[in-house]
Protein backbone atom coordinates (compact mmCIF):
# COMPACT_ATOMS: atom_id res chain seq x y z
CA UNK A 1 0.00 0.00 0.00
CA UNK A 2 2.44 2.20 1.39
CA UNK A 3 4.34 1.55 -2.01
CA UNK A 4 1.67 2.25 -4.65
CA UNK A 5 1.26 5.76 -2.24
CA UNK A 6 4.97 6.46 -2.99
CA UNK A 7 5.45 5.48 -6.48
CA UNK A 8 2.34 7.65 -7.89
CA UNK A 9 3.61 10.54 -5.56
CA UNK A 10 7.27 10.08 -6.66
CA UNK A 11 5.65 9.83 -10.64
CA UNK A 12 3.93 13.37 -9.56
CA UNK A 13 6.71 14.75 -8.27
CA UNK A 14 9.04 14.46 -11.18
CA UNK A 15 6.44 15.33 -14.06
CA UNK A 16 6.19 18.77 -11.94
CA UNK A 17 9.92 19.04 -12.06
CA UNK A 18 10.45 18.13 -15.33
CA UNK A 19 7.83 21.15 -16.17
CA UNK A 20 9.89 23.42 -13.81
CA UNK A 21 12.96 22.22 -15.46
CA UNK A 22 11.65 22.72 -19.13
CA UNK A 23 10.43 26.76 -17.98
CA UNK A 24 13.77 27.75 -17.11
CA UNK A 25 15.30 26.18 -20.09
CA UNK A 26 12.69 28.13 -22.33
CA UNK A 27 13.53 31.69 -20.23
CA UNK A 28 17.22 31.00 -20.29
CA UNK A 29 16.96 30.56 -24.49
CA UNK A 30 14.65 33.82 -24.73
CA UNK A 31 16.55 36.83 -25.41
CA UNK A 32 16.05 39.11 -21.79
CA UNK A 33 13.97 42.79 -22.41
CA UNK A 34 16.55 45.83 -22.16
CA UNK A 35 17.00 47.59 -18.84
CA UNK A 36 15.30 50.34 -18.32
CA UNK A 37 18.52 53.06 -17.84
CA UNK A 38 18.45 55.16 -14.71
CA UNK A 39 17.15 58.79 -14.33
CA UNK A 40 19.59 60.50 -12.59
CA UNK A 41 18.25 63.95 -10.84
CA UNK A 42 20.12 66.95 -11.97
CA UNK A 43 22.40 68.30 -9.21
CA UNK A 44 20.96 71.43 -7.42
CA UNK A 45 23.23 74.66 -6.89
CA UNK A 46 21.74 77.01 -4.45
CA UNK A 47 23.65 80.21 -5.36
CA UNK A 48 21.97 82.60 -2.91
CA UNK A 49 23.48 86.26 -2.81
CA UNK A 50 22.10 89.83 -0.76
CA UNK A 51 21.97 92.08 -4.08
CA UNK A 52 20.05 92.96 -6.58
CA UNK A 53 19.66 91.30 -10.12
CA UNK A 54 20.77 94.34 -12.19
CA UNK A 55 24.37 94.29 -10.12
CA UNK A 56 27.64 93.22 -11.63
CA UNK A 57 26.95 90.30 -9.00
CA UNK A 58 23.75 89.70 -9.97
CA UNK A 59 24.23 89.37 -13.28
CA UNK A 60 27.01 86.91 -12.46
CA UNK A 61 24.77 84.48 -10.95
CA UNK A 62 22.23 84.44 -13.49
CA UNK A 63 25.30 84.20 -16.07
CA UNK A 64 26.55 81.26 -14.41
CA UNK A 65 23.25 79.63 -13.94
CA UNK A 66 22.42 80.14 -17.58
CA UNK A 67 25.72 78.72 -19.07
CA UNK A 68 25.85 75.86 -16.33
CA UNK A 69 22.53 74.76 -17.12
CA UNK A 70 23.52 75.26 -21.06
CA UNK A 71 26.77 73.09 -21.15
CA UNK A 72 25.20 70.44 -18.45
CA UNK A 73 21.78 69.66 -19.44
CA UNK A 74 19.92 67.72 -17.44
CA UNK A 75 23.11 67.62 -15.09
CA UNK A 76 23.17 70.80 -13.19
CA UNK A 77 20.67 72.92 -12.16
CA UNK A 78 21.20 76.52 -10.67
CA UNK A 79 18.42 78.30 -8.34
CA UNK A 80 19.66 82.13 -7.72
CA UNK A 81 17.92 83.58 -4.85
CA UNK A 82 18.92 87.20 -5.15
CA UNK A 83 17.72 90.34 -2.44
CA UNK A 84 18.40 88.00 0.49
CA UNK A 85 15.24 86.02 -0.60
CA UNK A 86 16.89 82.65 1.11
CA UNK A 87 18.88 84.05 3.61
CA UNK A 88 20.11 87.51 4.97
CA UNK A 89 23.08 88.63 5.65
CA UNK A 90 23.57 86.82 9.18
CA UNK A 91 22.61 84.26 8.09
CA UNK A 92 23.79 83.40 4.46
CA UNK A 93 26.95 81.59 6.13
CA UNK A 94 25.73 79.77 8.55
CA UNK A 95 23.14 78.11 5.86
CA UNK A 96 26.29 77.51 3.29
CA UNK A 97 28.60 75.00 6.33
CA UNK A 98 24.81 73.33 6.78
CA UNK A 99 24.45 72.91 3.25
CA UNK A 100 21.39 74.37 2.81
CA UNK A 101 22.57 76.64 0.06
CA UNK A 102 25.58 75.54 -2.10
CA UNK A 103 27.41 79.11 -3.33
CA UNK A 104 27.48 82.72 -1.55
CA UNK A 105 29.20 86.10 -2.69
CA UNK A 106 29.53 87.98 0.72
CA UNK A 107 31.96 91.07 0.65
CA UNK A 108 35.76 90.02 1.95
CA UNK A 109 35.40 91.66 5.13
CA UNK A 110 32.90 89.02 6.29
CA UNK A 111 35.77 86.35 5.80
CA UNK A 112 38.22 87.38 8.79
CA UNK A 113 36.32 85.28 11.46
CA UNK A 114 37.92 82.74 9.08
CA UNK A 115 41.53 83.66 8.25
CA UNK A 116 42.71 86.69 9.23
CA UNK A 117 44.83 86.78 6.33
CA UNK A 118 41.63 88.35 4.22
CA UNK A 119 42.16 91.42 6.17
CA UNK A 120 44.61 92.68 3.26
CA UNK A 121 41.65 93.38 1.41
CA UNK A 122 40.96 96.23 4.03
CA UNK A 123 44.03 97.59 4.38
CA UNK A 124 43.95 101.55 3.23
CA UNK A 125 45.99 102.78 0.39
CA UNK A 126 47.74 99.27 -0.07
CA UNK A 127 46.75 99.12 -3.81
CA UNK A 128 46.74 101.70 -6.04
CA UNK A 129 44.07 100.69 -8.26
CA UNK A 130 41.88 97.92 -8.99
CA UNK A 131 43.97 96.85 -11.80
CA UNK A 132 46.86 95.99 -8.43
CA UNK A 133 43.99 93.69 -6.88
CA UNK A 134 43.63 91.77 -9.98
CA UNK A 135 48.00 91.36 -10.26
CA UNK A 136 47.63 89.97 -6.01
CA UNK A 137 44.78 88.27 -6.79
CA UNK A 138 46.09 86.28 -9.55
CA UNK A 139 49.14 85.65 -7.23
CA UNK A 140 50.31 82.09 -5.22
CA UNK A 141 49.07 84.71 -2.48
CA UNK A 142 45.86 85.97 -3.23
CA UNK A 143 44.93 82.40 -5.21
CA UNK A 144 46.33 80.26 -1.82
CA UNK A 145 43.32 82.35 0.22
CA UNK A 146 40.66 81.05 -1.82
CA UNK A 147 41.50 77.42 -0.09
CA UNK A 148 42.37 78.62 3.12
CA UNK A 149 39.60 78.03 5.03
CA UNK A 150 38.73 74.61 3.21
CA UNK A 151 39.46 72.97 7.02
CA UNK A 152 36.19 74.85 8.00
CA UNK A 153 34.33 74.08 5.37
CA UNK A 154 34.69 76.94 3.06
CA UNK A 155 36.04 77.06 -0.68
CA UNK A 156 36.80 79.92 -2.44
CA UNK A 157 36.25 79.91 -6.62
CA UNK A 158 36.70 83.51 -7.81
CA UNK A 159 37.08 86.99 -6.93
CA UNK A 160 34.69 89.45 -8.14
CA UNK A 161 34.93 93.58 -8.23
CA UNK A 162 32.71 95.75 -7.08
CA UNK A 163 35.49 98.44 -7.32
CA UNK A 164 37.38 100.67 -5.78
CA UNK A 165 36.47 102.46 -2.28
CA UNK A 166 35.98 106.40 -2.28
CA UNK A 167 36.01 108.67 0.56
CA UNK A 168 33.26 111.16 0.84
CA UNK A 169 32.07 113.89 3.69
CA UNK A 170 30.59 117.21 4.56
CA UNK A 171 33.91 118.88 4.65
CA UNK A 172 36.79 118.63 1.74
CA UNK A 173 39.25 115.75 2.68
CA UNK A 174 42.47 116.01 1.04
CA UNK A 175 44.95 115.48 3.82
CA UNK A 176 45.06 112.87 6.50
CA UNK A 177 44.40 115.79 8.72
CA UNK A 178 41.12 116.57 7.29
CA UNK A 179 38.88 113.36 8.77
CA UNK A 180 39.58 114.34 12.15
CA UNK A 181 36.88 114.31 14.39
CA UNK A 182 34.25 113.26 11.70
CA UNK A 183 32.02 110.20 12.17
CA UNK A 184 32.53 107.72 9.26
CA UNK A 185 30.15 104.69 8.86
CA UNK A 186 32.11 101.79 8.17
CA UNK A 187 31.46 98.07 7.55
CA UNK A 188 31.47 95.40 10.16
CA UNK A 189 35.63 95.22 9.97
CA UNK A 190 38.59 95.54 12.88
CA UNK A 191 40.78 97.22 10.05
CA UNK A 192 37.89 99.53 9.13
CA UNK A 193 38.05 100.70 12.92
CA UNK A 194 40.95 100.78 12.83
CA UNK A 195 41.81 102.81 9.84
CA UNK A 196 39.29 105.88 10.70
CA UNK A 197 40.93 106.09 14.63
CA UNK A 198 44.25 106.28 13.25
CA UNK A 199 42.86 109.52 11.37
CA UNK A 200 41.53 110.58 14.93
CA UNK A 201 37.69 110.26 13.27
CA UNK A 202 35.11 108.20 14.89
CA UNK A 203 33.86 105.30 13.45
CA UNK A 204 30.06 103.75 13.53
CA UNK A 205 29.18 100.18 12.40
CA UNK A 206 25.69 100.68 9.95
CA UNK A 207 23.80 98.69 7.72
CA UNK A 208 24.10 99.62 3.98
CA UNK A 209 20.67 100.35 3.78
CA UNK A 210 20.82 103.11 6.71
CA UNK A 211 23.78 105.13 5.46
CA UNK A 212 21.60 107.73 3.56
CA UNK A 213 19.50 108.84 6.22
CA UNK A 214 22.53 108.62 8.79
CA UNK A 215 24.25 111.06 6.52
CA UNK A 216 21.04 113.33 5.93
CA UNK A 217 20.62 113.54 9.97
CA UNK A 218 23.94 113.75 11.33
CA UNK A 219 24.18 110.56 12.66
CA UNK A 220 27.90 110.42 10.44
CA UNK A 221 29.46 113.13 8.57
CA UNK A 222 31.15 110.48 5.69
CA UNK A 223 31.49 107.03 4.31
CA UNK A 224 33.86 105.33 2.41
CA UNK A 225 32.27 103.33 -0.66
CA UNK A 226 32.05 102.83 -4.42
CA UNK A 227 30.88 105.19 -6.85
CA UNK A 228 28.39 102.48 -8.39
CA UNK A 229 27.13 102.24 -4.44
CA UNK A 230 27.54 105.77 -3.71
CA UNK A 231 25.32 106.41 -6.75
CA UNK A 232 22.44 103.85 -6.73
CA UNK A 233 21.95 105.08 -2.46
CA UNK A 234 21.64 108.49 -4.03
CA UNK A 235 24.39 109.12 -1.24
CA UNK A 236 25.50 112.59 -3.52
CA UNK A 237 22.41 114.07 -2.39
CA UNK A 238 23.45 114.39 1.25
CA UNK A 239 27.35 114.47 0.46
CA UNK A 240 29.05 117.77 -0.88
CA UNK A 241 32.24 115.83 -1.21
CA UNK A 242 34.20 113.13 -2.75
CA UNK A 243 37.78 112.48 -2.54
CA UNK A 244 38.83 110.26 -5.38
CA UNK A 245 41.28 108.05 -2.85
CA UNK A 246 40.81 104.99 -4.77
CA UNK A 247 42.02 103.94 -0.73
CA UNK A 248 40.41 100.87 -0.47
CA UNK A 249 37.97 97.92 -2.05
CA UNK A 250 34.88 96.14 -2.03
CA UNK A 251 35.03 93.00 -3.24
CA UNK A 252 33.59 89.39 -3.24
CA UNK A 253 34.63 86.07 -2.98
CA UNK A 254 32.23 83.44 -4.75
CA UNK A 255 32.73 80.65 -2.38
CA UNK A 256 31.35 77.00 -1.56
CA UNK A 257 30.78 74.21 0.84
CA UNK A 258 33.38 72.08 -0.04
CA UNK A 259 32.22 69.13 1.08
CA UNK A 260 29.39 69.76 -1.53
CA UNK A 261 32.07 71.05 -4.33
CA UNK A 262 34.70 68.30 -3.58
CA UNK A 263 31.87 65.43 -4.08
CA UNK A 264 30.91 66.50 -7.49
CA UNK A 265 31.76 64.17 -10.01
CA UNK A 266 35.18 65.52 -11.61
CA UNK A 267 33.83 66.39 -15.19
CA UNK A 268 30.83 68.38 -13.47
CA UNK A 269 33.12 70.07 -11.31
CA UNK A 270 35.99 70.99 -13.88
CA UNK A 271 33.14 72.57 -16.51
CA UNK A 272 31.54 74.67 -13.04
CA UNK A 273 35.25 75.96 -12.83
CA UNK A 274 35.94 76.99 -16.12
CA UNK A 275 32.48 78.67 -16.34
CA UNK A 276 32.80 80.30 -13.43
CA UNK A 277 36.54 81.77 -14.64
CA UNK A 278 34.39 82.65 -17.96
CA UNK A 279 31.43 84.75 -15.70
CA UNK A 280 34.53 86.65 -13.29
CA UNK A 281 36.16 88.13 -16.30
CA UNK A 282 32.59 89.53 -17.55
CA UNK A 283 31.73 90.17 -13.41
CA UNK A 284 34.82 92.36 -13.35
CA UNK A 285 34.72 94.10 -16.59
CA UNK A 286 31.01 94.98 -15.91
CA UNK A 287 32.32 96.52 -12.59
CA UNK A 288 34.65 98.79 -13.93
CA UNK A 289 32.09 100.33 -16.26
CA UNK A 290 29.17 100.86 -13.88
CA UNK A 291 31.30 102.54 -11.60
CA UNK A 292 32.93 104.46 -14.25
CA UNK A 293 29.34 105.60 -15.31
CA UNK A 294 28.28 106.27 -11.35
CA UNK A 295 31.11 108.71 -11.06
CA UNK A 296 30.07 110.40 -14.42
CA UNK A 297 26.45 110.27 -13.10
CA UNK A 298 27.81 112.21 -9.91
CA UNK A 299 29.13 114.91 -11.57
CA UNK A 300 27.02 115.58 -14.21
CA UNK A 301 24.42 116.21 -11.35
CA UNK A 302 25.91 119.31 -10.09
CA UNK A 303 25.54 118.65 -6.73
CA UNK A 304 28.57 117.60 -5.26
CA UNK A 305 32.22 118.13 -5.84
CA UNK A 306 34.92 115.06 -7.21
CA UNK A 307 38.26 116.05 -5.95
CA UNK A 308 40.97 113.49 -7.07
CA UNK A 309 43.94 113.22 -4.93
CA UNK A 310 47.66 114.63 -6.08
CA UNK A 311 50.28 112.32 -6.05
CA UNK A 312 52.11 113.70 -3.03
CA UNK A 313 48.74 113.81 -1.41
CA UNK A 314 48.44 110.36 -2.24
CA UNK A 315 51.45 109.38 -0.30
CA UNK A 316 50.80 110.99 2.17
CA UNK A 317 47.72 109.16 3.43
CA UNK A 318 49.29 105.75 2.65
CA UNK A 319 52.03 107.13 5.08
CA UNK A 320 49.53 107.91 7.60
CA UNK A 321 48.17 104.55 7.48
CA UNK A 322 51.31 102.77 8.34
CA UNK A 323 50.37 101.84 11.93
CA UNK A 324 47.12 100.42 10.39
CA UNK A 325 49.71 98.45 8.50
CA UNK A 326 51.72 97.19 11.01
CA UNK A 327 48.94 96.52 13.62
CA UNK A 328 47.82 93.92 10.76
CA UNK A 329 51.00 92.68 9.87
CA UNK A 330 51.31 89.37 11.87
CA UNK A 331 47.73 88.53 10.72
CA UNK A 332 48.11 89.37 7.18
CA UNK A 333 51.76 87.98 6.94
CA UNK A 334 54.89 90.27 5.59
CA UNK A 335 55.18 87.41 2.32
CA UNK A 336 51.67 88.72 1.40
CA UNK A 337 52.30 92.35 2.30
CA UNK A 338 55.24 92.19 -0.16
CA UNK A 339 53.18 90.54 -2.46
CA UNK A 340 50.56 93.10 -2.64
CA UNK A 341 52.91 96.45 -2.62
CA UNK A 342 54.93 94.35 -5.87
CA UNK A 343 51.54 94.25 -8.01
CA UNK A 344 51.86 98.51 -7.85
CA UNK A 345 54.22 98.04 -10.02
CA UNK A 346 53.43 99.47 -13.87
CA UNK A 347 51.05 97.10 -15.11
Amino acid sequence: MFGSMFGSTGRALLAVLALACASVIQAADEPQAATEPTVHEPIVIKFAHVVAENTPKGQGALMFKHLAEERLPGRVRVEVYPNSSLFGDGKEMEALLLGDVQMLAPSLAKFEQYTKKVQIFDLPFLFDDIQAVDTFQRSPQGQSLLTSMQGKGILGLAYWHNGMKQLSANRLLLEPGDARGLKFRVQASDVLNEQFRTLRAISRKMSFAEVYQGLQTGVVNGTENTWSNYESQKVNEVQKYFTESNHGLVDYMVITNATFWNGLPPDIRDELQKIMAEVTVQVNLEAERLNRDARQRILASGGSEIHPLTAQQHADWREAMQPVWQKFRDNVGADFLQAAEASNRPH
